[in-house]
Formats: C-alpha cells, structure tokens, sequence
C-alpha cells in the first residue's frame, strides 16, 4: 500500500525521525491559511508547494491543463500560493512515473522552505531502505548526490550509491551508523544527528512494516539538522492486520479502480498490457499460464487470482473485471480443482455466462482436479460458446487462435 508524502512523514514522526514541516490541503483557501501558518512559524516567506499524488518525479512534472506548472514550486507570498494551488489542485500532473494519462492532485501539502541560509552549508543526500531479495536481508541504500537526478546518478556513476546489509531479526548496528554516517561525509554535529536519523528511520521501516522507505533529497541544513525532506513510503498489504490506523490511509482514488474492485471481492488482480484475459486459482498456476500464453505467442492482459474458494460470485465478479478491459480479444479459465471442486467452477461459469449475456469474445476453459470429467461435461452441454481444452499447451494455443481469428 502506497502512502502520500504528508502521511508518511507523520508516520516518521513516531519514530523520532525529524522531517520537514508541512500541512496537507485541499482548497484554495486552506493552502492560503497554511503558507500564512508555515511562515509565522519558521521566520519566512517562503514556502513550498508540493503536489500529493503516489508518484515521483513531481518536480519536473508538469499539469496537463496548465505546462508551465510543475508539481513542486517555491513561493515566497500569499498570492503566488493561491496561484499555484489554482494551476495544481483538481488538475492533472504528468511525471515520468505516472505515463502519459498523468494523475488528479485533490491534495496539497505546503511545507516549511528549507534552504534559508548558504548553499555552500547545506547539502542534499539520498537514502532508502528496502529488502534485498538476493541476499535476504534488508539494505540501506545511501548516496551523497541526492535529489531530482537520483536516478541519473545511480546510472552513470554506481559507485556513489553506497549499500549498507541488515539481518532480518536485529536491529541497525551503532558502527553500521556511524559508518553511513562517515561515507556520506559528515563530522561534528551533522555526524551525531545523521547517526540518530539513520537509526530512527530504519525503526520506523521495521516497526510500520514498510516494503519500501525512501528519502530524497535527505538534508543537512546550513545548522547541521538532518531532515527528510521528501518522503515516499510503501507498506506491505500482509502486515495491515497488525496497522489498522495505516489501513485507513489508504487512498483508492490514486489506484487502478479495477484493482480497486477486484480487491472487494477478494480477487488478487494486476492488469497487464496484452489482450488475453486470464482467469487461474493459485498465484504459481496463474504466472505458468501467463508464460504458456507468451510461448503460444500471445500476451496476457492481467494476473488474476480467484482463489481456492471459486465460486459462481467470484468467477462472475472476474469475468465483469476482466471485461472492462478493451485491449482483451480472449479469455482463459485455468483452474485446477484441488480444494475446490472443478464442476462447481463450471456451474460458476455458466451462471456468470448467462448473467452477464453479449459476451462476443471467445472464452476457452480448462479444468482439471477434483470432478473434472464431471465439469467438462456441464460445459459441453451448455450450448454455450465456450471452448475446453485438456492440456494447457492445448489451451494456450485455442487462446491465441482465437486471438488470431479476431
């Protein structure tokens, strides 16, 4: 589950991890109440204004329906805050990460300026903690060049991103501190509070099970504070039955709504960029028929889980998702009747069948497990357009001839 920049720096503030400061809005009139707010309370009239979508790149964004507006801009008065929170709020924000389509901003966050003093003080670092899959354990990732050119930085010169290992089960080591501390340069005061920070923010990535915590730019102000600046936080959905609070975080109008849907009715749904829909019982089984239709020479149009609890709701419910996809020519049901019966599958798919009727794409289904022959069977006498098959190389091929055929 991703989080905004507002929420998950609040969360942050649990752990002790000091970040910039900043009021979420979503009005005119509430981004002037906060810049009034922001700037009484820091000495200054500057401000900034940065748009709260679940993508990066906002600052080289630009809103489709005003291009010289980017999603991040300074302003140093009332006015220049109500002109940009016009351009931004209720507009469409293009980054590198959203695609073309872009997303709706509905929020605001306006937050403290944090470069009031020197350049040659302060200076902007990159950190991020995450799971290292390969060698099992989690990793901060840590650079000097942190900022809007992270990714440029991580291309053409790798060896200024630094890698620090943590064994799951214990805590970040003191010297492990001070040693990230030490490579990105520090000493006297900004070397203590860069130690502290570091510490705090890998708690926080334990203690809120985060998939995913990165800070960038992470800031050494012209005093040698330490701040998270930026802030872009994903939570790992499994652990939300020990985070009520963060579940309701969650904000559904930044997610695919067909992902939306499906998660209500307990569907495990990713939509994809090909045109045979698939329809599978079991994550392992459902990637094998993905990988069958690619060598069939088709491209699957999502990844879709009923479970091992399918029935005529949950199939029909697939069958409603799948079909709001325009790109799909095909579908395939590949279930495999271990805990459930395959011939209460089948009845699932004639009743979703005759419910949904004008279905005029080719649906081909193969069953196999518990009550096969029975299912096959009620698919047969149907009279329904429906194509079985037996093996799933079978099955993958009838799919991509009847791609073909369209």
């Amino acid at each position: 589950m991703n989080l905004h920049e507002y929420q998950a720096k609040e969360l942050l503030k649990r752990y002790n991890v000091p970040t910039q400061e900043g009021v979420a809005v979503s009005s005119v009139d509430e981004a002037i109440n906060a810049y009034k707010k922001i700037s009484v309370d820091n000495g200054t009239k500057f401000a900034v204004i940065k748009a709260q979508i679940h993508a990066g790149g906002r600052g080289k964004g630009r809103m489709i329906e005003v291009p010289d507006q980017s999603g991040v801009v300074v302003v140093k008065n009332a006015e220049g805050v109500e002109n940009a929170a016009k351009n931004i709020l209720g507009n469409t924000l293009v980054t590198i990460q959203t695609g073309p389509a872009g997303k709706k901003v509905s929020k605001l966050l306006i937050a403290q300026d944090m470069y009031y003093d020197g350049p040659s003080e302060r200076k902007e670092f990159y950190m991020s903690v995450l799971m290292d899959r390969a060698k099992k354990q989690n990793v901060i990732m840590y650079s000097t060049e942190g900022g809007m050119d992270i990714e440029e930085v991580a291309h053409n010169t790798p060896d200024k991103i630094y890698k620090e290992w943590v064994k799951p089960g214990f805590p970040l080591q003191g010297f492990q501190a001070r040693k990230i501390a030490f490579n990105l340069g520090l000493s006297g005061t900004a070397f203590k509070n860069m130690v502290k920070f570091v510490s705090n923010l890998y708690d926080a990535y334990v203690g809120l099970d985060c998939s995913m915590l990165e800070i960038n730019p992470l800031f050494k102000s012209a005093d040698d504070k330490i701040l998270a600046v930026d802030c872009k936080m994903d939570v790992d959905d499994n652990s939300l039955m020990r985070h009520a609070d963060l579940a309701d975080m969650r904000d559904k109008s930044e997610e695919d709504p067909t992902e939306v849907e499906a998660g209500e009715h307990n569907l495990n749904y990713v939509k994809l960029d090909g045109n045979v829909g698939c329809m599978v019982n079991g994550a392992g089984l459902a990637m094998a028929t993905m990988d069958m239709i690619k060598l069939a020479g088709g491209e699957p149009a999502n990844f879709l889980d009923v479970g091992g609890s399918a029935n005529a709701q949950t199939v029909e419910a697939g069958f409603r998702i799948i079909m709001k996809d325009p790109n799909v020519k095909a579908i395939l049901i590949n279930i495999f009747g271990g805990i459930v019966r395959c011939d209460r599958v089948a009845a699932g798919v004639i009743e979703a069948y005759n419910k949904l009727g004008n279905i005029n794409i080719p649906i081909i289904v193969r069953l196999q497990g518990t009550n096969a022959e029975a299912a096959k069977e009620l698919i047969v006498n149907s009279g329904l357009k429906v194509q079985s098959a037996i093996l799933l190389s079978e099955a993958a091929q009838l799919v991509q001839d009847a791609v073909n055929a369209n």
